[in-house]
């Protein structure tokens, strides 16, 4: 499995493989994993009125981005070894590009709320910032549905295979439109998440100015903050990376071993996307008691977290 000169092969054509490929198995194991923890936070943001903020509308966005990727991770394997059809492959990989990309366009739309909570703190509560964030989160949807739609509409190799990429039936010049915009996101999110540094390890000067020292407790939560940020921006860069850059570099006539070697850590991405943004939020851990148990009384008080609150 994966060891010929074929690229990853996202078409279904006839005959049906002999056997499955352990890869494919593992891209849809990793899809239902996805699934199933994008599915929950998507229940308890959907169950709660309490989490109706932009904050969790955001968080919501990214939830239900990773749930249709999982989704499509699992449809890909239906369709790739039960429905063999070249039009409904077409349509799922779309359906995965779509998905992936309303994925890290939700996370950078994350990061610019982070960014203003912090940069306009005293104006972030209001209906400006809720227009902001339903603003951004229509170019993300909408942009991503473009993305999608484009091997659907015809940007696709299946009828001129020396335009395929490592992905097919992508094109080497639709991969390298995916990837670029990509690096791009990556590097707007590199720079909000430094300016975000900036900013919280001036606030904690100028707490320490006014308590003429800074304490250990302020120190130590400066660097928790910073090595949050920096957690959440390596393990996006660590997920994604390889794939984007093997996506302009490799050829499709390399083994296809290489392509999901690198795919299969940017699915990964969408597992822990859950753990990151949603279940280590205490408003969520609360709605998640109430969701399971409503017999649940809130005899300990949670402290709503802000955006800014990394």
């Amino acid at each position: 499995a994966g060891g010929g000169n074929a690229s990853l092969e996202l078409s279904s054509r006839p005959p049906a493989p002999a056997g499955l490929n352990p890869w494919d198995v593992m891209l849809c194991v990793s899809g239902t994993a996805i699934a199933c923890e994008n599915a929950l936070v998507v229940a308890i943001i959907c169950y709660s009125p309490a989490l109706r903020t932009p904050m969790f509308v955001l968080v919501g966005s990214l939830a239900t981005a990773d749930l249709l990727a999982g989704l499509g991770l699992i449809l890909n394997f239906v369709f790739q070894y039960v429905i063999r059809s070249e039009t409904v492959s077409l349509l799922t990989v779309g359906f995965l590009v779509a998905s992936f990309a309303a994925s890290v366009s939700s996370l950078l739309a994350i990061t610019v709320d982070r960014y203003l909570s912090l940069y306009n703190a005293l104006t972030y509560y209001s209906e400006r910032t809720v227009l902001c964030v339903h603003t951004m989160l229509a170019g993300a949807w909408g942009v991503s549905l473009c993305l999608g739609l484009l091997p659907v509409l015809g940007w696709n190799c299946l009828h001129d295979r020396a335009t395929c990429s490592v992905v097919r039936p992508l094109t080497k010049s639709n991969v390298t439109l995916l990837s670029a915009s990509f690096f791009l996101i990556f590097l707007i999110m590199l720079h909000l998440y430094i300016e975000i540094c900036k900013i919280v390890c001036r606030h904690a000067h100028q707490i320490a100015l006014q308590q003429h020292f800074l304490t250990a407790s302020h120190y130590v939560a400066t660097k928790k903050g910073v090595s949050t940020l920096a957690i959440i921006l390596g393990t996006f860069g660590a997920s994604w990376l390889p794939f984007a850059i093997y996506c302009v570099v490799g050829d499709p006539n390399y083994p296809s071993v290489y392509t999901y070697a690198t795919l299969l850590p940017a699915t990964y991405n969408s597992m822990i996307n859950p753990i990151i943004y949603a279940y280590r939020n205490q408003e969520i851990q609360r709605s998640m008691w109430v969701l399971f148990c409503g017999c649940f009384q809130a005899k300990v008080s949670f402290r709503s977290r802000s955006p800014s609150d990394v």
